[in-house]
């Protein structure tokens, strides 16, 4: 039995292969057309998911889709009415892609796909449910997705066991602590749906002194994680813009302009709406607790992606353990939407592993041979050198160890946000200027932003203060006492951006303002490659953390591959670049010119 997930239209479009209950194949859009957070319809995703499988499109026996777009249209029409004549420009701007697709969805997937057989629905915030809960390693859990917006709800609370889980408390549009979050986001000066965690890096270098103003005037939170928005002070229902001049009056003048400098005020707003987003989640989760008595918690929806805020509610202690969707965005939902059809829908008995879960290490993309690599290579003269397996790890760690930046492709691509150890950028973390050139030289990116470090499972707890798994860098948590470096009087009194040349602890490219870091452990049996090549840069240095960034610059999607890897490479201060066992040095390297005619199409059969 194979069922094709699909998420299309909004952002981050995906789609998954599911057979006989197996996530088999899962990849956005994105990685594939190169247009970061691509909405349009997965038609190369889902290209891939069959090639990988070996399958046609004439053995797929369902297809499902993450959301019901007749609800979601009712939602835009009675939000229309509800504010007309204000939102006409955007309702205009919205209704030539639903005449035209959203309202057509089965017509449009099998125009797309040549697909002929049954097309089924599931809600937006079922398929982040389940999402969350049916690759888990748990039987029974408790399940909070929180985002947006999907049809109508924003924000649910639900139970699952076996294979069924039931909603038993929704919070529906336009309250929605994602889009109230989305709203600082925007008036902080960021792209919505893309840089709401620009502004979780941020809140370290603020002061939460607006927190009491947003509880006072925007947010009313009831103890159990209930809440309503003052609508008065947001004007995403007309789709103008996401805040308005009573929000711009709150808060000490308008919102910052993309790009300009960033100032204290920017730090404060961050600092403040992250923390009122931590106890919104911190009082539902202690809701759920006290309602299902269960010791599990499942995440998902795009605020599961805030990773300070997840690191709290497992420090909380309100649940034992904790599961995170690592795609918990709408791309997720492809994969939700597919496993809902196969348990919910058709029935299918479910088993679990307490040790691991079914997502394994969310490493479900395309991945390539060496012979793949060469001959995409090929086409740029570029200088390789061919490795073997025994070598390919401690010579990686020696170019490491040298400070140098590498790019390290390997293996299947990641599914999901983050880049886990087979697309990535990875350093010395002990690097005093690592993160400085990675940002600036490398990402092309803000110099506030942190890195992630990846870590040895059995030695996470020696380098922070944490003990449990976080395979999917979702988990942020304090860098240990033994680690940090002490604070002169003068650095104590810095504020804002100019703590950030402090170095705070012996692993400085990780530790972030607050000596917090986003966590990654690896695990030898989960993720062996990656773990071997921790363990030869513990070997050659005494470390075994490495830093670990998403293998793509600033406003692109992360690379899929050989030849966007070469691309990224090329166009960056990289000092190395492996894909698999072949090595390449950048001062080995013909200059690089662009063209746009080497990039890799998976076709449909």
């Amino acid at each position: 039995m194979n069922i094709l997930g699909i998420s299309a239209f909004y952002h981050d479009s995906a789609a998954c292969l599911v057979s006989d209950g197996k996530i088999i194949a899962a990849a956005q859009e994105e990685r594939f057309t190169r247009k970061k957070h691509d909405p349009d319809f997965p038609k190369e995703a889902a290209a891939y998911c069959l090639k990988q499988a070996g399958l046609t499109i004439k053995d797929i026996d369902f297809v499902s889709f993450y959301d019901k777009p007749l609800l979601k249209f009712e939602r835009l029409l009675e939000t229309y009415l509800a504010t007309a004549p204000q939102g006409f420009t955007s309702y205009a701007r919205a209704m030539p892609l639903w005449l035209k697709h959203k309202l057509w969805i089965p017509d449009t997937i099998k125009s797309e796909l040549g697909y002929d057989g049954e097309v089924l629905f599931t809600e937006h915030h079922q398929s982040h449910a389940g999402s969350a809960f049916y690759p888990s390693p748990y039987q029974e859990a408790a399940i909070l997705t929180i985002d947006g917006v999907g049809e109508w709800t924003t924000n649910s609370l639900g139970v699952g066991k076996g294979n069924k889980f039931s909603i038993i408390r929704e919070i529906k549009f336009p309250h929605s602590i994602g889009l109230l979050y989305s709203a600082f986001t925007y008036f902080t000066g960021f792209k919505v749906n893309s840089g709401e965690y620009k502004v979780m890096g941020l809140a370290p270098y603020g002061e939460p002194k607006y927190a009491q103003q947003i509880y006072d005037n925007l947010l009313d939170l009831k103890e159990d994680g209930s809440y309503h928005l003052n609508l008065k002070y947001f004007n995403y229902m007309s789709g103008l813009s996401m805040t308005n001049d009573k929000f711009e009056d709150l808060f000490d003048g308008p919102r910052r302009k993309p790009e300009s400098p960033l100032t204290q005020r920017e730090m404060d707003l961050a600092a403040s709406i992250q923390v009122v987003v931590e106890e919104t989640m911190v009082r539902q989760a202690r809701y759920l607790r006290q309602e299902t008595g269960l010791e599990n918690l499942c995440m998902a929806g795009g605020v599961a992606l805030n990773c300070v805020g997840n690191g709290k509610l497992l420090k909380s202690n309100i649940f034992k353990n904790i599961w995170i969707q690592p795609a918990a965005g709408d791309a997720g939902g492809a994969l939700g939407a597919a496993l809902c059809t196969w348990y919910g829908y058709l029935d299918k008995p479910r088993v679990t592993n307490e040790q691991t879960d079914s997502q394994k290490q969310s490493l479900l993309g395309p991945e390539f041979s060496d012979e793949d690599t060469l001959a995409q290579l090929a086409q740029f003269g570029a200088v390789t050198r061919r490795v073997s397996n025994e070598d390919l790890y401690k010579v990686t760690a020696d170019i490491l160890a040298q400070e140098k930046i590498v790019g390290w492709f390997q293996g299947r691509m990641e599914f999901g946000p983050r880049a886990l150890g087979n697309r990535s950028i990875i350093g010395d973390p002990r690097s005093s200027s690592m993160q400085a050139n990675m940002n600036l030289k490398i990402k092309f990116r803000e110099s506030f932003r942190p890195f992630a470090p990846a870590v040895m499972r059995e030695h996470v707890s020696e380098y922070f203060d944490i003990n449990y798994d976080s395979p999917y860098m979702l988990l942020v948590a304090p860098v240990a006492e033994s680690r940090r470096l002490p604070m002169t009087e003068d650095q104590e009194k810095l504020f804002g951006i100019a703590k950030l040349n402090v170095p705070k602890s012996d692993i400085p490219a990780v530790t972030h303002v607050d000596y917090s870091a986003r966590i990654q452990t690896v695990s030898a049996t989960q993720h062996p490659g990656f773990y071997k090549l921790l363990s030869a840069f513990k070997s050659k240095t005494g470390c075994p953390v490495l830093v670990n960034t998403s293998f793509n610059v600033r406003g692109e999607p992360i690379v899929c591959t050989p030849a966007d890897a070469y691309a990224c490479f090329m166009r960056t201060h990289m000092d190395a670049l492996v894909v698999g066992n072949i090595v390449m040095l950048k001062e080995e390297q013909p200059k690089w010119q662009e063209r746009e005619d080497w990039r890799t199409k998976f076709e449909l059969d």
